[in-house]
C-alpha cells in the first residue's frame, strides 16, 4: 500500500476540533498500512476572522497541505470544500478525537480504495 498526508485541523494535538477557516495549524500524519505517524505541524493565518473568508488566504491555506491526500477538519465551508477538492484533498469532518478520526479516515479511504478497483 502506498504512503500518503492526512493534514488535521486542531487548535489542540488531541482533538478534530477546528473548522478550516480558523484553524492556525495542521498537524500531518502519514498512513501507511493502517499506521500513521505525526510527522510535522504547519502554522497558518486563519482564513476566517469574522463571517467572512478571505478568498486568498483559504487557497494559501489549502496550498500548504497540497501535499496531503487528505484533510480532517470539525468544519468546512463550500468554497474550501470545492478549493480543496479540485486540489486532490479530501476533506472530512470528523470532530472526534485526532486519533479516532485517523482511524476511521483510513478505515474509508480503505474501503474506497478495494470499491476502486473493482
Amino acid at each position: 500500500m502506498d504512503k500518503y498526508k492526512i493534514a488535521v485541523a486542531t487548535s489542540d494535538g488531541i482533538v478534530v476540533n477546528q473548522h478550516f477557516g480558523h484553524a492556525n495549524q495542521f498537524h500531518i500524519y502519514e498512513v501507511q498500512d493502517k499506521t500513521f505517524t505525526k510527522t510535522e505541524i504547519r502554522y497558518t493565518n486563519p482564513a476566517c476572522l469574522s463571517r467572512e473568508h478571505d478568498e486568498n488566504a483559504v487557497l494559501k491555506n489549502l496550498t500548504l497541505i497540497n501535499d496531503c491526500r487528505f484533510l480532517l477538519v470539525c468544519r468546512i465551508g463550500a468554497y474550501a470544500q470545492q478549493q480543496a477538492e479540485q486540489l486532490g484533498i479530501t476533506p472530512f469532518e470528523l470532530p472526534l478525537m485526532i486519533e479516532e478520526a485517523l482511524e476511521k479516515a483510513i478505515s474509508f479511504i480503505e474501503i474506497q480504495n478495494l470499491f476502486e478497483r473493482i
